[in-house]
């Protein structure tokens, strides 16, 4: 059942029950922006997250009427170094929760083994030649979008893709989602795609339930506009939609 609506500038909010319904309905947006890039040039570039905030919206977005022979699939973040034949890489759980359950057109992973700035430059110029139009996102404890966590998001930077360093509230996260036993065993270094990139895309379906994020809820949809919580950013993008449950949204409703 839909709670509440809430419109923080271009930004509208939609407050769900329980995270099924939460995630069936950011799915059915994802479904309505890709089939509506699809009519209109015949493909469409879509960007994932990796997290277990995306578990219901991928379950749902997998039944969805997208063609997915239409759709080429891209990677938002990895760790450095690890790759999809590591348990704890995203490029595992993307390929686990969503790439290998549908005919998609292409997938494309970070290639986070390969030397930082090759890798980098490598993804750069493939989002060049394939420019987003969905992305499927979350945000972070900390207010983060991809790991542009607040020490080094930067809402005009320069690059598409970059190397970065986790802050601590980033990586305990990690231990929340219940991906890593302690933070010790969190990398601390990762490749991201930036906010600019992230931005670039005409949609974004944003996911975000689960109380570890009221907070983050909270900052983003009432507090400073700007890189102290990155996820500001997708309040004055006029293709944004966030999902919450009534535990994320517990500050706001």
């Amino acid at each position: 059942m839909l709670i509440k609506t809430i419109n923080t500038e271009r930004l509208v909010t939609y407050v769900y029950d329980t995270r099924d319904e939460m995630g069936a309905a950011a799915a059915k947006y994802a479904e309505e922006c890709i089939n509506s890039v699809i009519e209109e040039k015949g493909f469409a570039n879509v960007i994932f997250a990796a997290a277990p905030s995306q578990n219901e919206t991928l379950y749902h977005f997998l039944k969805s009427s997208v063609d997915f022979t239409k759709v080429n699939a891209f990677h938002m973040d990895e760790y450095l170094g690890l790759s999809i034949k590591d348990e704890q890489s995203f490029a595992k759980y993307l390929f686990d929760h969503v790439f290998s359950h549908a005919p998609f057109a292409s997938v494309h992973y970070l290639p986070a083994t390969l030397e930082k700035d090759a890798a980098c430059r490598s993804y750069s110029d493939l989002l060049v030649s394939f420019p987003p139009d969905v992305v499927l996102m979350g945000i972070g404890e900390n207010g983060h979008i991809a790991f542009n966590d607040p020490p080094v998001a930067d809402f005009n930077d320069p690059y598409l893709v970059k190397p970065v360093a986790l802050d601590d509230v980033c990586r305990m996260q990690q231990v929340h989602d219940g991906c890593f036993p302690d933070i010790d065993s969190v990398p601390r270094y990762a490749l991201t795609l930036t906010v600019p990139a992230l931005v670039s895309a005409r949609y974004l379906v944003c996911t975000v339930p689960a109380p570890t994020k009221a907070n983050a809820v909270n900052a983003m949809l009432n507090g400073e506009y700007g890189e102290v919580c990155p996820a500001t950013a997708l309040r004055r993008h006029g293709g944004a939609k966030m999902f919450l449950d009534k535990d994320s949204a517990a500050l706001v409703i």
